[in-house]
């Protein structure tokens, strides 16, 4: 017994010495340090155990107020903000993949441990503050019975909802707070296991085309490649007659869709691959090249093989290219806002809003924020700030997990769904109201 006893304990420091990151590196922008594969048999894991907010707030930086613009959500994932200012939040989880290895149940159970216990919404919620003091004056069921939605967009008077298994549209008309009209399906959403189910979705800057992210069905290709036919990659779908064509692959969980404003270029944030390392591999965030293969699963950020793909293809490797710009390894980047008219001024006047959920896949924890990446000439310009914070207590523990962010150019707020504490936070520059 005081055998079995010490292996185990042997084993898990070994894991645990395995999942610590080296601070040393940086992983951040164009050329993040990349280190050697670490294989474990049980990949290190952790994360933060959930606690709740007692009064707090995130943190925003000097002249900003945070506050809890509503809660009690039913998981809050992605967010619109309609052209009459009223906000909508898609609720709600999908995925039926069952594990393949003995790791996946572990992994599985670590994972829960971090995620609210609600029950999945399948709905979208209406939040109207007309007045834009952060308190809704209404609130109000949108669109129930859905199959787990997450991407929305609004086109010339047109509701599009990305369910985990088909691109739905829904007549609108200007203040409605209840849409009782029946679903339109655009076009089906692969759907078989859905090991990555979240579909991400944003309209064309000339609002013709709809772009959707479909994550891959595996970590990396453990479950085989016939089942990842069509998956891993970015969507365009005519908006008037639901056809559709792959605008790029190998993409492994493009999570979130926005167009940038200088360029009207499409914009993505990825989570990348698990169980190779504490710093492998960062997630990224990137244009949508027409076109383009991004490595996954055979290789990443860039030609770098991963070794655990059986059979190799060096021959996509070759054509693989890198990504725009790193966020780090496994912050699990969920959420894509860029700033329009001019920010909120001053350092954020141009650039991106990122929500990372946070990591799992490491010892030490990483995301559990929202970034702020710098562009220029609708390009990246500079190293990530931190944004909204304090999501981590000091001893580890988990107050909320950002989600989808949206910033709205007209009430000059941020608005962040955190889906651990079922909250909309909003954020504002300017003093706390009295």
């Amino acid at each position: 017994m005081m055998r079995s006893l010490m292996g185990a304990s042997a084993l898990l420091l070994t894991l645990a010495a395995c999942g610590q990151s080296d601070p040393g590196l940086n992983q951040t922008g164009a050329t993040p340090d990349l280190p050697g594969v670490r294989e474990t048999l049980v990949p290190p894991m952790k994360i933060a155990s959930p606690t709740g907010w007692n009064g707090q707030t995130p943190t925003a930086p000097a002249g900003f107020t945070v506050t809890a613009m509503a809660t009690d959500f039913r998981i809050p994932r992605q967010m619109l903000v309609l052209p009459n200012g009223d906000i909508l939040v898609a609720e709600g989880r999908g995925g039926n993949a069952p594990p393949l290895r003995p790791k996946d149940v572990i992994a599985g159970s670590i994972k829960k441990k971090g995620n609210t216990q609600v029950e999945s919404g399948d709905r979208v919620t209406l939040l109207r503050d007309a007045n834009n003091d952060g308190q809704p004056e209404v609130r109000s069921v949108f669109i129930d019975n859905l199959d787990a939605p997450y991407g929305l967009a609004f086109v010339d008077g047109t509701l599009y909802v990305a369910t985990q298994d088909a691109l739905l549209s829904f007549p609108y008309q200007a203040g409605q707070t209840r849409i009782t009209a029946p679903a339109t399906e655009l076009t089906k959403l692969p759907s078989r296991i859905n090991h990555h189910w979240t579909k991400s979705l944003t309209a064309s800057a000339d609002g013709q085309t709809l772009y959707v992210g479909i994550g891959s069905n595996s970590n990396v290709g453990e479950r085989g490649m016939a089942v990842e036919e069509e998956r891993a990659v970015v969507w365009a779908i005519d908006r008037v007659t639901g056809a559709r064509r792959t605008v790029a692959t190998g993409i492994r969980n493009p999570t979130a869709l926005a167009i940038e404003p200088q360029t009207s270029a499409l914009w993505a944030v990825v989570n990348e691959r698990d169980e190779i390392g504490p710093q492998l591999v960062p997630d990224y965030l990137t244009s949508v090249r027409e076109g383009a293969f991004y490595g996954w699963p055979y290789s990443y950020w860039g030609k770098n093989i991963d070794p655990r793909v059986r059979p190799q293809r060096p021959d996509l490797v070759a054509t693989a290219v890198a990504p725009d710009y790193a966020l780090g390894s496994h912050v699990a980047a969920l959420g894509l806002s860029f700033a329009t008219d001019g920010g909120f001024g001053g350092t954020f006047s141009q650039g991106a809003f990122i929500g990372e959920h946070g990591s799992w896949n490491r010892q030490d924890l990483s995301g559990y924020k929202v970034v702020w990446v710098p562009f220029a000439n609708g390009r990246p310009s500079g190293q990530p700030v931190d944004f909204l914070s304090g999501f981590l207590t000091d001893d580890g523990q988990a107050r909320g997990r950002p989600v989808g962010v949206v910033f709205d150019p007209v009430r000059r707020i941020l608005l962040v769904a955190d889906d651990l504490s079922n909250t909309v936070w909003r954020v504002a520059p300017g003093a706390p109201r009295t």
